[in-house]
């Protein structure tokens, strides 16, 4: 009996040992959390923005006294863009580094292996840029997303079809990948719903070369709009053909994805001009702190960020919020005091509820841009809008 009773007292001490290991466990040092995103492949530019806005959070919540009077450390892994690595990234930062809550994300794919793990095991996770619908569908009570779903990247988008536009026909088209088939699935009712008729749906493959081939099966289908979802590079060949093949439909919109990112005028050129994105985020809102986050970003790294930064930015305060709230520093209690997350913020106000098929999404407007000059301005709605909008698009003769 002696022997048992001393059995459970070195379990209870074993299991309490284990319980201050988890960072941010105790009373002293640092409050660590864990962040993923692309720093090497093809999305590294973006995760570049992430981790800069990551950065500028950390210093500005550091220097402003921390949590509880603790710092707050984050560590940043890889997941080079593919679902597998974000997978064994996740499972390293929560094993063995013991974090006490995770973010990050930028593509849907990896976006949903991570929430999957983090789910696993339990570590509340606030997600700020993968859109795929089902990321906040399955029912995962650890999850919780700050950005729009990719079925409401286009709200902003559909109003202005409504009361400007007007468009008969369209045509969808989408990578192949998570984001692009969920969006564009979602695009295309929404359209039947106002009327419009879909002549034309079509995948690709992203990193294609040619677009040629689908662009000409849209020139000769005529439709008074494209919607096309996709990433930078394809964004800006898709353009650039569409001039060489001189199709120019009444409205060409970008649906968010890489249209409207800085790279996407660099990649386009002047093809760019007057091409209108969904965008989910402008420091030209009229949020707190919206301006300044955008005016210090661009003064420390030497560039404008995108709404992908300002993602990752507000995910790190959402972060704080829920960590000076929690009952105690354990993964359950942050969970919980994420569940009761109410803020305002530069990205908008921050609330995670359930709707439809959702649970834990943050529900926000979405906006349209429009490329003028080169540069993005937000056109749509009229009372957000830094510019007129430019509608029709006129044809390449006349730019």
């Amino acid at each position: 009996m002696k022997k048992v009773s001393l059995f459970v007292v070195a379990v209870c001490c074993i299991l309490s040992c284990a319980s201050m290991a988890l960072a941010g466990g105790g009373d002293s040092g640092p409050i660590v959390i864990g962040a993923v995103i692309p720093l090497t492949g093809e999305l590294a530019k973006f995760g570049e923005m992430q981790k800069h806005s990551y950065e500028l959070a950390l210093d500005e919540i550091n220097k402003a006294g921390g949590i509880r009077g603790r710092k707050l450390e984050l560590l940043v892994e890889d997941d080079t863009g593919r679902p597998e690595v974000g997978r064994s990234a996740v499972e390293k930062l929560i094993s063995k580094d013991k974090i006490l809550v995770l973010t990050g994300g930028y593509s849907s794919s990896v976006t949903y292996a991570i929430a999957g793990v983090a789910q696993n095991f339990k570590v509340p996770y606030v997600t700020h840029t993968g859109a795929a619908d089902n990321i906040t569908e399955m029912g995962w009570d650890y999850v919780f997303r700050v950005n729009q779903a990719s079925s409401e990247y286009f709200k902003g988008v559909l109003s202005f079809l409504k009361d400007v536009a007007k468009p008969q026909t369209a045509a969808v088209i989408f990578e192949n990948t998570l984001f692009g088939q969920s969006q564009g699935k979602s695009f295309a009712k929404a359209c039947e719903g106002l009327g419009c008729k879909v002549i034309l749906k079509e995948g690709f493959e992203s990193g294609s070369v040619d677009f040629k081939p689908l662009l000409t099966k849209l020139k000769g289908a005529n439709p008074d709009l494209v919607y096309a979802i996709c990433y930078v590079m394809d964004a800006g060949l898709i353009v650039r053909q569409s001039k060489e093949l001189n199709f120019t439909p009444k409205l060409f919109v970008g649906g968010g994805g890489g249209f409207a990112l800085p790279e996407f005028v660099k990649n386009a050129g002047k093809a760019a001009d007057y091409i209108y994105s969904a965008t989910l985020w402008s420091e030209s809102l009229p949020f707190p702190g919206a301006k300044e986050y955008y005016d210090n970003y661009r003064k420390r790294f030497d560039g404008p960020p995108q709404f992908v930064a300002a993602q990752a930015y507000v995910a790190l305060y959402v972060i704080a919020d829920a960590l000076r709230r929690a009952s105690e520093l354990s993964r359950e209690s942050v969970r919980e005091a994420l569940t009761k997350t109410d803020m305002d913020s530069m990205y908008g106000h921050i609330k995670f509820i359930s709707y439809g098929k959702k649970s834990q999404q943050n529900l926000l407007p979405s906006y349209m841009g429009q490329w003028q000059k080169e540069k993005f301005e937000l056109v749509w709605p009229r009372e957000y809008a830094s510019k007129p909008y430019v509608y029709p698009i006129p044809p390449w003769s006349q730019r």
